[in-house]
């Protein structure tokens, strides 16, 4: 099946977003169970750390979490309000104060 890279590349980043957690000054990190080929390509992209490691998430860089809160606002948003917050462990949305 042929279909178009770059487009998933876009909706499994804007999915990262889904999964971000401990966002601080150094970036933050998301649970990388996606497509492995995909996640080679963000990291190629620069957008997240190399997926190949034991550890069951991986680092997201300033921009890779800058470009997953956009795509995942442009793809995913309803209603016309911006997403904030951020998911806590267990996937619930808690609002920014």
């Amino acid at each position: 099946m042929e279909y178009d890279k770059d487009k998933v590349d876009e909706m499994v980043l804007a999915l990262l977003y889904l999964t971000m957690f401990d966002e601080d000054q150094y970036g933050a990190r998301a649970w990388k169970s996606h497509d492995w080929d995909t996640m080679d390509r963000l990291h190629a992209k620069g957008y997240i750390s190399d997926p190949k490691s034991k550890a069951k998430s991986v680092a997201m860089t300033e921009e890779g979490a800058k470009r997953a809160r956009e795509l995942f606002e442009k793809h995913f948003r309803s209603g016309g309000a911006s997403v904030s917050g951020k998911l806590r462990g267990d996937g619930e949305h808690v609002e920014s104060r």
